[in-house]
This record gives C-alpha cells, sequence and structure tokens, in this order.
C-alpha cells in the first residue's frame, strides 16, 4: 500500500511539475495534476477491457478444434 501512494504522490508531482514548467501558472499545474491521472485512470480502465479481449481471441483461436481436450491456465 505504501508503495502506491508513494507512486501517485510522484505522478501528481511529476504532472504538476510539467504543468507548471510549460506554463508558469500554479493554478494550471494544479488542475493537470489532478485530471491527468483521472484521465489516466479511465483510459486504463477502458485498455484493459480492449486487452482482454485481445486475449480471449488469441485462446479461443488456438483452442483445438475437438471439446474433448482442455487445458488448465
Amino acid at each position: 500500500m505504501l508503495k502506491t501512494v508513494t507512486f501517485t504522490l510522484m505522478h501528481f508531482i511529476i504532472a504538476f511539475s510539467v504543468a507548471y514548467a510549460l506554463t508558469g501558472s500554479i493554478a494550471v499545474g494544479g488542475l493537470v495534476a489532478v485530471v491527468e491521472p483521472l484521465c489516466n485512470a479511465v483510459g486504463f480502465h477502458f485498455h484493459e477491457k480492449i486487452w482482454k479481449r485481445i486475449e480471449g481471441n488469441a485462446a479461443s483461436e488456438s483452442a483445438p478444434a475437438h471439446n474433448w481436450v482442455h487445458r488448465h491456465a
């Protein structure tokens, strides 16, 4: 849990620093530091859904033609 918290804090600091360096605005830096990780979380959710669908299709293509053989993951 501590690793997650420190990584999140680092992410906010980097997002703030980059936005502040580009704009010189503390308000914009703060806004980007909050909005950007939220956008990444939403993007990650959809990325995972798409990735699972791709993995599912790859697994079904490699399945044997006969149903009596099965493999354990």
